[in-house]
C-alpha cells in the first residue's frame, strides 16, 4: 500500500514539474555537457519525467508494473541525458523518446516470458507490432484467413510467415510451469511427467565420448606395430564402414584370399599384443 502511495506521489510531482522553454533546454544542456553540472542534469530529467510517465502507460497492457516501466524509462531519460549535443538544435524531448522506448521495450522482451524473445530488430518489431497490425488487417475482414494474415504481417515487418505464426502463439498463450498438475488428474501428475525422452543423459554421452576418443588413442598408437601391408589390410578390412571382402582385397594386393586372412589374423594378433602391454586396462575396458 506504502509502495502503490509513493508511485502516486511521485507521478504527482513530475507532473506538476515545469516545462523547458526552448533557450532554458539549450542552456541546462549545455551546463551539463561542457561542466558537467549535476543541478542542470536534475532539471532537464525532472521537467521531462512526464514524458517517461506518459510512455508507460503506452505499454501498459503487457502486464508489467508501471513502477517498473517508468523506472526503466528513467534508465533511458539518463541515457538520453548523457548523449544529447544541445549544439544540433534538437529539442531534448524529441532525442529522448527513442532512448526512454528503447528501453522500456528491451526491460518488456526481458521479463514478458521467461523464454527470450525479440533478438533482432526484426523480431522486436514483430513482438511490439503483431497485435495492432493483425487487428488492423482483420477489422472489417472476417473472411481473411490465418495464413494470408501472416503473410500480409510478414510482409509489412520483414519477416518470415513462420516466425509471425510462432509469436502469434506466444503473444496467445501465457507461460506454463512443467511442473503445475495437469487438469482433471486425481494424483500429482505434472508436465514434465509426459517429457520423457529415450535420449542417453548428458553424463553418458560425455563418458562415452572420453571412453571413444581414449580407445582411439589406444589404437593410433597400436597401429604404428604393422608394417605397410598388414596396415593396409586392417584399414580395408576393419576400420571402414563397408569393408572389402577378402577375396576383393586379395585382387588389389595380387594375393590370394586365404593369404590375406592370414596376414589379417597375425595383424590382429600384434595389435592385441600392443594393445595390453601398452594399456594393461584393455582387456577389461
Amino acid at each position: 500500500m506504502m509502495q502503490d502511495t509513493t508511485s502516486r506521489d511521485f507521478i504527482r510531482i513530475a507532473m506538476a514539474a515545469p516545462y523547458l522553454g526552448r533557450e532554458e533546454e539549450q542552456e541546462l544542456a549545455l551546463n551539463w555537457r561542457k561542466h558537467h553540472d549535476q543541478d542542470a542534469l536534475n532539471r532537464i530529467v525532472v521537467a521531462h519525467m512526464r514524458l517517461v510517465i506518459s510512455m508507460a502507460a503506452k505499454f501498459r497492457h503487457y502486464g508489467l508494473p508501471a513502477s517498473d516501466l517508468i523506472q526503466e524509462g528513467h534508465v533511458g531519460l539518463l541515457e538520453a541525458a548523457a548523449r544529447f549535443e544541445p549544439e544540433r538544435e534538437v529539442r531534448f524531448s524529441t532525442y529522448a523518446t527513442w532512448w526512454i522506448r528503447a528501453s522500456m521495450q528491451d526491460y518488456i522482451l526481458r521479463n514478458w516470458s521467461i523464454v527470450r524473445g525479440g533478438t533482432s530488430s526484426a523480431q522486436k518489431s514483430l513482438f511490439f507490432n503483431l497485435r495492432r497490425l493483425r487487428a488492423r488487417l482483420a477489422n472489417g475482414n472476417e473472411t481473411l484467413s490465418s495464413t494470408a494474415l501472416y503473410e500480409e504481417i510478414s510482409a509489412a515487418l520483414g519477416v518470415s510467415t513462420s516466425d509471425v505464426a510462432t509469436m502469434d502463439a506466444r503473444l496467445s498463450t501465457p507461460d506454463r510451469s512443467l511442473n503445475a498438475p495437469l487438469t482433471g488428474e486425481s494424483d500429482s501428475t505434472e508436465r514434465m511427467d509426459f517429457l520423457v525422452s529415450d535420449e542417453p543423459w548428458p553424463d553418458e554421452i560425455a563418458s562415452t565420448t572420453i571412453d571413444v576418443e581414449r580407445r582411439s588413442g589406444w589404437l593410433r598408437i597400436a597401429l604404428r606395430a604393422l608394417n605397410a601391408r598388414e596396415l593396409r589390410i586392417i584399414e580395408e578390412r576393419r576400420l571402414k564402414d563397408e569393408g572389402v571382402t577378402l577375396e576383393e582385397l586379395g585382387g588389389k594386393l595380387g594375393i590370394s584370399k586365404e593369404r590375406v586372412r592370414q596376414i589379417e589374423a597375425r595383424a590382429m594378433e600384434k595389435l592385441k599384443v600392443a594393445l595390453v602391454k601398452q594399456n594393461p586396462e584393455f582387456l577389461a575396458a
